[in-house]
């Protein structure tokens, strides 16, 4: 099928126009060609490119070659804030028929092609006029690309995003990136924003760091950035500067061959394999050290084509819009309008985990927060530490010295819950004992007003057995925060057998103001994120304690590209803090969750995880930490320690039986609210969707549950 028999219309497309007009420059002869991109929406709706986006821009070229007098140079640049984002996929979810989508997107790929050459490659007719991108605010994806294709760049120094984010999602740039990316900047530095900033959380740069690494030839101050921009653009047409000349050289040869190389290592510690575009876009980087632009520009459109077609991709976009748009509406909350305002915080403990708690809130709610615990030396490092955070934003430069010194003036201790009498809300970070936080609450009720409500920051207890014995339980929920607090979006907020609507709707609300994402779950042991995780990990820890060996054990997991391997995980939350949430599941779930013998071990031997550095820096199974896991002797006859693919297998098809028995439990309203939490809570890329699309693509939802957990094509490919 040619691209002229497939049809490319978009529906429901928002379509940035590219409206020209001309600018008379001193000393220049002839217009500059401004191309303004403009959706018709605010920046809250950036500019995207579809197809009829892209057909704007060449007749955007078409206006410009038929100008009279002929224009001096053509310059592009975007509505206020934004300059584009890149393109519209909204239409892949939409297909239906998998044969009918790759042709889809070879045309997409052509036609991006087709209008980022014309308009950025100055070819007027018989004649070449410089180009110019005039990039004014976020400018990913294709919205990068395009600015690629012009001769010179001009960059804010405001921009607040400026990336290659398609290999995050399973794609590769495929208008121009792969090709002209590393011919500006060198192939490393190309692989550092294609491919190392895409798998490491979709990081972005700002404007200033893209320009240190050669993205832009000039860096503006955003004030009369537009103005200044043009008036650059006229120094560079009357000769008075040579935008080029500061360029640095790119090395071909080795030193190309050697980044490629360096790239396989990168995308083989970050995706283990599991996601081809990242290898696609390698390939793609490679070729284009030799090929001319033509033969460049097709293997994108061949590569965009035939991951258009992958698992990846569609787990991928599912997991986008899961985090774009449910994320920000959590599903099944009561009417915001019952949530109460919050002026006062209270932290009980002054520990580790409270004093993240106590900084956020100062941070994002800007209210006071006051911590106690029953020991004053405690209490004054609390304290401390959380003043030094502060001190560590201010020299990040993420806050100003005003807000340092209110932010201090705010976070404040006490020996005595009675500071807690005008507090609206008080969250407690005791030690994970359930006697303990019973006696807290039932302290904390005493003293505070009958509006304040009280929360939890548990990872695995009862929030109802908490509550139980209060006088007001239905203003007791729980607010569970993943560590660190600082970094990772999700909270659960977990609804107890008695909590009320204005508890929770304040419980969101809150969740909300501090920039985090809540997903609301029924108060079920350890919720969804920890359940899971147990799960998973009990399966890894018994076919260690069975005798595999502890290499293999960790690396079994590694077909699904998780962000860590399932020992370093254990190692990072600390196995102290394992034991506890797995001997909780065990308590509530024996059948399935087996108690933790070999875990158990592990911490009563004092071993922090089972690898240990040695002096050369590299790290090496702990013989003592892999001693303590494994059982000692076996019984006769036992079975034979499972093989790496039956750690694999064991371990996924717990999985879906966990998720299913889950679901059966209302713990939360859908199975995309577990891939919510698995994606913001425990880091799962989005190429598995979170887990139920690899479940459901692999077979394992059918073959252990009967059934998948989403329909064909929400997640996975259409059938």
């Amino acid at each position: 099928m040619s691209d002229d028999e497939v049809t490319l219309e978009l529906p429901d497309e928002v379509v940035t126009a590219a409206p020209v007009r001309y600018v008379t420059l001193p000393g220049v002869t002839g217009p500059v060609a401004l191309v303004t991109l403009d959706n018709g929406h605010d920046h809250t709706r950036p500019n995207t490119f579809g197809p009829a986006g892209l057909r704007a821009l060449l007749a955007a070229a078409d206006e410009i070659e038929a100008h009279e007098p002929p224009v001096a140079a053509i310059a592009v640049t975007g509505k206020p804030f934004i300059f584009s984002v890149g393109a519209d996929l909204t239409f892949r979810t939409s297909v239906t028929d998998v044969d009918q989508l790759r042709p889809m997107m070879e045309a997409l790929g052509r036609l991006g092609h087709d209008a980022f050459v014309r308009l950025g490659s100055g070819r007027l007719g018989d004649r070449k006029v410089p180009t110019f991108a005039l990039v004014n605010g976020a400018a990913l994806g294709g919205g990068l690309e395009l600015a690629l294709h012009c001769d010179h760049r001009a960059l804010s120094s405001g921009i607040p995003a400026l990336a290659l984010p398609e290999v995050f999602l399973g794609l590769v740039p495929a208008w121009g990136g792969t090709q002209l990316l590393p011919k500006l900047i060198g192939p490393e530095r190309a692989i550092r924003v294609i491919l190392d900033n895409a798998l490491s959380q979709n990081r972005v740069l700002s404007g200033t760091k893209a320009f240190e690494l050669g993205l832009g030839d000039v860096l503006l101050e955003p004030a009369d950035f537009l103005e200044e921009a043009l008036a650059w653009v006229g120094r560079v047409l009357r000769g008075e500067v040579d935008p080029a000349a500061d360029r640095e050289p790119v090395e071909r040869g080795r030193a190309w061959a050697d980044a490629i190389a360096a790239g396989h290592a990168l995308a083989d510690s970050k995706v283990r394999g599991a996601a081809p575009a990242a290898y696609r876009a390698l390939d793609l980087l490679a070729l284009a050290e030799t090929a001319d632009r033509a033969d460049g520009f097709e293997a994108e459109t061949q590569a965009l084509a035939d991951l258009s077609v992958s698992g990846e991709l569609a787990a991928s976009l599912y997991a986008f819009d899961l985090v774009q748009k449910r994320a920000r509406r959590p599903v099944g909350g009561p009417d915001p309008a019952l949530a109460r305002p919050v002026t006062k915080v209270g932290v009980v403990g002054a520990g580790l985990m409270a004093a993240q708690l106590a900084l956020v809130f100062a941070h994002r709610l800007e209210v006071p927060v006051v911590l106690t615990d029953l020991d004053a030396d405690r209490l004054d490092a609390g304290v401390a530490a959380v003043h030094r955070e502060i001190d560590n934003l201010l020299g990040r430069r993420r806050i100003s010295p005003d807000q340092a010194n209110r932010y201090k003036a705010n976070v404040t201790g006490s020996l005595s819950k009675d500071t807690f009498a005008d507090a609206d809300l008080v969250i407690e970070a005791v030690f994970e004992d359930l006697a303990i936080k019973q006696k807290v609450f039932a302290e904390l009720e005493a003293v505070v007003a009958p509006t304040a409500v009280l929360l939890t920051n548990t990872s695995a207890l009862s929030v109802s057995a908490m509550a139980a014995g209060l006088e007001h339980p239905e203003r007791v929920a729980g607010l569970h925060f993943f560590n660190p607090v600082a970094v990772l979006p999700l909270v659960e907020v977990v609804r107890a057998e008695r909590t009320d609507d204005a508890t929770v709707a304040t419980a969101l609300a809150v969740a909300k103001s501090l920039k985090k994402n809540a997903v609301l779950v029924a108060d079920r042991p350890a919720f969804v994120v920890n359940r899971l995780l147990t799960r998973f990990l009990g399966e890894v820890l018994t076919a260690a304690e069975r005798g595999t060996p502890v290499e293999q054990v960790d690396h079994a997991l590694d077909p699904l590209g998780l962000p860590m391997s399932p020992l370093v995980l254990l190692a990072l939350v600390g196995p102290p803090v394992a034991l506890h949430v797995a001997e909780t599941l065990h308590a509530a779930y024996p059948d399935r969750f087996r108690e933790p013998a070999g875990l158990a071990r592990l911490v009563a031997a004092g071993r922090g995880g089972v690898y240990t550095t040695g002096p050369d820096g590299n790290e090496t199974v702990d013989p003592a930490a892999a001693a303590a896991l494994a059982v000692a002797t076996g019984p006769d006859g036992a079975p034979p320690p499972p093989t790496v693919d039956e750690v694999r297998e064991a371990a996924l098809r717990a999985l879906a039986e966990e998720i299913h028995l889950m679901l059966a439990e209302k713990v939360v309203a859908e199975a995309a609210d577990i891939d919510l939490c698995m994606i913001l809570g425990a880091g799962w890329p989005f190429h598995l969707g979170g887990i139920t699309p690899y479940l459901d693509r692999s077979g394992i939802s059918e073959t252990v549950t009967g059934e998948r957990f989403t329909a064909p094509g929400v997640a996975t490919l259409p059938v």
